[in-house]
């Protein structure tokens, strides 16, 4: 259910709007990736994860797979969730380690009960705030979403949803049903006085709430997300839809297939308990074709 680009001309549904064609509009833009790649940073520390393990964890909305790099960097093994075929084969082609799904949140998880030490979303939830058919009611996509991500957590771990409300009504829809769905927390506010560096994050517990954690505040350097809206053909609702950022240059700006970008694969592997061959001085070096 990723959420990404500029403002649609239409309405609609985000399977149909995301076609091969637009999904690779996502995949070139290195300020995007920098953006998107903060945004998994701070929801993977809103997680409060173990630091002395890896964890399995699941990426909603996973999109082109560029929230599940970050996840791969700092050691945990993921799965990714989204409803649009394209963004999932632009995910395949950049050869990510998670693995991917394709499937509808608002129709549930289709996971065992406590699959998952936790979980994240950069910007897809307000998607379920939109009735693109007569039979979509929000209330009941949002609790079937909610309830399903309650039984897929292991008890006591964490959910972190980055969204972009439309309004406070809006917000108070979709914390109403995970409250309903069993789950406890609050929303983290970072920037609150900044108009373009503003973000949300729900902050859910699947158990009894420890603390909510502070926003971030103080001074930031505004950049601007591509943000766009969509809107319900049959009531009216709007949401906000934020950037997919692209993968041709990697984090802090380590080109990929580059020999740094081969290390830092490797290094990661080896956090994980890998097997990995030693480093040599051919490691990362491109080879003649051969004939």
């Amino acid at each position: 259910m990723a959420c990404r680009g500029r403002r649609p001309e239409h309405g609609g549904p985000p399977e149909l709007f995301y076609d091969k064609n637009e999904a690779r509009k996502y995949v070139r833009n290195s300020r995007m990736i920098d953006v998107q790649t903060k945004m998994a940073r701070r929801a993977l520390e809103l997680l409060y994860l173990p630091e002395d393990r890896p964890c399995y964890l699941l990426d909603i909305g996973c999109g082109s797979g560029l929230s599940g790099d970050y996840l791969s960097y700092e050691g945990h093994y993921w799965v990714g969730i989204d409803i649009s075929p394209a963004m999932l084969d632009a995910a395949l082609d950049r050869e990510i380690e998670g693995d991917l799904l394709l499937g509808d949140m608002g129709q549930g998880l289709p996971f065992k009960p406590g699959s998952f030490d936790g979980c994240i979303s950069i910007s897809a939830v307000q998607w379920l705030c939109n009735a693109n058919k007569t039979s979509d009611i929000p209330a009941k996509r949002l609790y079937c979403f909610f309830s399903s991500l309650y039984s897929v957590l292991v008890r006591g771990s964490r959910a972190v949803l980055q969204l972009y409300p439309e309004n406070s009504e809006q917000l108070e829809l979709i914390t109403t049903q995970a409250t309903r769905a069993g789950f406890t927390g609050g929303v983290v506010v970072d920037y609150p006085n900044s108009t373009k560096a503003k973000k949300f994050y729900l902050c859910l517990f699947s158990g009894p709430s420890t603390f909510v954690p502070k926003g971030l505040n103080g001074n930031v350097e505004e950049e601007e997300a591509g943000e766009s809206r969509f809107t319900s053909g049959r009531r009216g609702v709007r949401g906000h839809l934020t950037w997919r950022i692209p993968y041709r240059i990697a984090r802090r700006g380590v080109v990929r297939k580059s020999r740094e970008w081969v290390l830092e694969k490797k290094e990661r592997r080896r956090r994980q308990g890998k097997e990995v061959r030693p480093d040599t001085q051919y490691t990362g070096r491109k080879r003649k074709p051969r004939f």
